[in-house]
């Protein structure tokens, strides 16, 4: 068993350290997702707005978000923003920054969609009938928008989790950075580690985002029928 590596998971404190790294990528996913939500809403919402200015703003956002990878963005945020401004900018604040940066632009490109896709006519329908705006939008909008948002929203958070492995290469301990940690610690000792640490890091992984995609599977299986 030593030989295969597998022991090393259960040497001192390795397989803690993989869970607290862990934890470190699901806070950081988790704070982003939720200000990327509110923010996403907000740009959703502005983008559906008919000023032309302002929907030039948000498409060039959208675009340049989408255009440019997340790790230029992380090195754009973690090396060039603190050395042009000198000021400290930790690895988990940045991620954090860049994360939101991103899912804004995404959740706001949802949000707009799903609006988008309510019929013109359901609005005046609401407006026919005495409704106020506000009443159309809390009685007939919103209820159709979250059923269309929703599960797109769940996919764009297990994007989030999964893409955080990239902050290991500005410097953040979480779980790839332990893992790596671990596998060099121990390359002398217990050549085959890798594919025994990098193997649980799947796993847990899987375990972290696979019910978050089964509930996106689940509500649009629930809201078709």
């Amino acid at each position: 068993m030593q030989d295969l590596g597998i022991s090393l998971l259960f040497q001192g404190r390795n397989f803690i350290r993989l869970l607290e790294g862990l934890w470190v990528t699901v806070r950081i996913s988790m704070l982003a997702v939720i200000i990327s939500i509110f923010l996403g809403i907000l740009l959703g919402m502005v983008m559906t707005l008919k000023n032309p200015l302002i929907k030039a703003i948000s498409r060039i956002y959208l675009e340049f978000i989408r255009i440019m990878p997340q790790l230029v963005l992380l090195f754009l945020v973690y090396f060039g923003v603190t050395k042009a401004f000198k000021i400290h900018l930790s690895g988990e604040l940045s991620a954090v920054i860049v994360f939101v940066l991103w899912g804004t632009a995404e959740m706001g490109d949802l949000v707009r969609g799903a609006l988008s896709s309510i019929p013109k006519h359901q609005y005046e329908s609401g407006k026919a009938i005495g409704l106020t705006l506000g009443q159309v939008y809390r009685h007939i909008i919103i209820p159709q928008t979250v059923r269309r948002l929703l599960p797109l929203a769940i996919n764009l958070v297990t994007r989030m989790i999964k893409t955080t492995s990239l902050i290991v290469l500005i410097g953040v301990v979480e779980v790839v950075k332990v893992g790596q940690q671990i596998i060099e610690a121990s390359r002398l000792t217990t050549p085959s580690a890798a594919i025994w640490i990098y193997g649980v890091i799947f796993f847990l992984y899987f375990i972290v985002c696979y019910p978050i995609s089964r509930l996106s599977v689940r509500l649009e299986s629930i809201w078709k029928n």
